[in-house]
């Protein structure tokens, strides 16, 4: 028998090290790192011997789904839930995967066992009356014994269990406490040994750091199924549902959901949600059509100029890239002949909408430059376009579903990239550009 081995390993991204470390050489993080004790496993020879199949002639198998009651989510899911299918839920502390969880369990209308490491039976007994949900169908079980929870969980064999949060739960073949690396990737392997083996579907909610990445180690998110982000600012209304790994369906889907006083309620229309309907056009402000997911929003883009008393000028985003803003920036202090060296610069998606796609560099050149030259942009325009370095406006894709949108909400004119195919929508007057210089001159 192979003797106990030392091995020291970050608690928070996992990596293992012959030896200690103050600073994680892998994710940056420091005094996360311990020491720990395994045995190493000795070479054996297999059992029983395997042959591969060829692909071809392996049956296809069909997943059966089951339906939240919540469209959007069902979208996001790319069906529905897939029965024993594991699937995390991760966000931010209050920013409402508790409350939108219980509503699930109550719009499925079949036996679900609720388990919470975190909260009492009172707690969310309280939650759920103030939910308006049916409660007839909902089992709770306060525990943070993982064992605990796979026994009940195989003796009454609900239609779905929810364990809230994984972070609270613990396995006794650990030798660390919960929340630790090693007790989050152990519970996680039994609850999805449990969920392929009994086809019980299982949602775990997990936490986030800071930086915006579920707590624990990485191969979390590699374990289960399925990866959803309920994102959003706590002050504002709405949350965005996001799904970032999905074995059963597409990662382009996303949900928008509007907080209430009684839970969270989904936007049937999402598309012009992000504007405000007595919205007053001013200098450094200009609509959007960016895309999320499959779906097109039309957000409005702000930017403030000042010049700057610091040697550094100060640049300053929200909802919006840091990085792909600067080099916005520079395309138009060099391409277009914007002077900003010496000015802070503040960017802000209004609404709380965090935008990563390129088609948003288009309205943030125009923002910037409006605010710069104190000049106002007619309130009927809406912009999209993707800016390269040499200052050249390039296409962006779903430009029809853009420009459809833009129409259906009353917007009269449309900047956007130059295209081979001819447009024509209605008395949508389409302004089609090569470069900024041409976008600047046209607005």
């Amino acid at each position: 028998m192979s003797e106990p081995k030392q091995i020291y390993t970050c608690q928070k991204c996992g990596a293992q090290f012959s030896k200690w470390f103050g600073q994680c050489p892998e994710c940056g993080a420091w005094g996360t790192i311990i020491k720990q004790t395994y045995t190493p496993l000795e070479s054996v020879s297999p059992k029983t011997e395997k042959n591969a199949k060829i692909l071809s002639q392996i049956k296809k198998e069909n997943f059966p789904r089951l339906s939240t009651g919540i469209p959007s989510f069902d979208q996001v899911l790319g069906g529905g839930i897939v029965l024993g299918s594991l699937i995390l839920l991760a966000g931010q502390p209050g920013i409402g995967k508790s409350t939108l969880i219980l509503q699930l369990a109550g719009n499925l209308k079949r036996p679900v066992l609720y388990v919470s490491g975190e909260e009492s039976a009172g707690q969310v007994k309280m939650r759920a009356d103030r939910l308006k949900i049916d409660q007839n169908y909902i089992r709770f079980l306060a525990s943070q014994d993982i064992s605990e929870i796979i026994h009940l969980t195989q003796k009454i064999k609900p239609s779905l269990l929810i364990v809230d949060s994984i972070q609270a739960v613990s396995s006794g073949d650990g030798f660390s406490s919960a929340g630790s690396v090693n007790q989050v990737r152990l519970s996680t392997a039994q609850l999805l040994q449990l969920a392929k083996s009994t086809n019980i579907p299982i949602f775990i909610i997990g936490h986030i750091t800071k930086e915006g990445l579920v707590a624990g180690p990485k191969t979390l998110e590699h374990l289960v199924d399925a990866v959803l982000y309920l994102e959003g600012d706590p002050y504002h209304y709405f949350r965005l549902l996001r799904v970032s790994k999905n074995r059963f369906g597409p990662t382009q889907e996303i949900g928008v959901f509007v907080m209430e006083s009684n839970g969270l309620k989904e936007v049937k229309n999402p598309s012009g949600a992000f504007l405000n309907e007595n919205r007053e056009n001013s200098a450094g402000s200009i609509v959007g059509a960016v895309l999320e997911g499959t779906k097109v929003f039309l957000a409005e883009i702000q930017a403030l100029i000042n010049p700057s008393p610091y040697p550094y000028p100060q640049r300053k985003v929200k909802g919006l890239d840091l990085n792909r803003a600067e080099l916005l920036i520079a395309v138009l202090s060099r391409r277009a002949g914007i002077r900003l060296s010496h000015k802070d610069i503040y960017l802000n998606v209004v609404g709380g909408l965090k935008i990563n796609e390129s088609g948003v560099d288009l309205p943030v050149c125009l923002a910037i430059t409006g605010a710069s030259k104190n000049k106002k942009s007619p309130s009927d325009l809406v912009a999209f376009g993707e800016v390269g370095l040499d200052g050249q406006v390039r296409p962006c894709s779903f430009a029809k579903e853009r420009i459809k949108t833009a129409a259906k909400l009353g917007f009269k004119k449309i900047i956007l990239p130059q295209s081979k195919e001819k447009l024509c929508f209605g008395n949508l007057e389409i302004i089609e550009v090569k470069n900024l210089s041409e976008a600047i001159d046209k607005i």
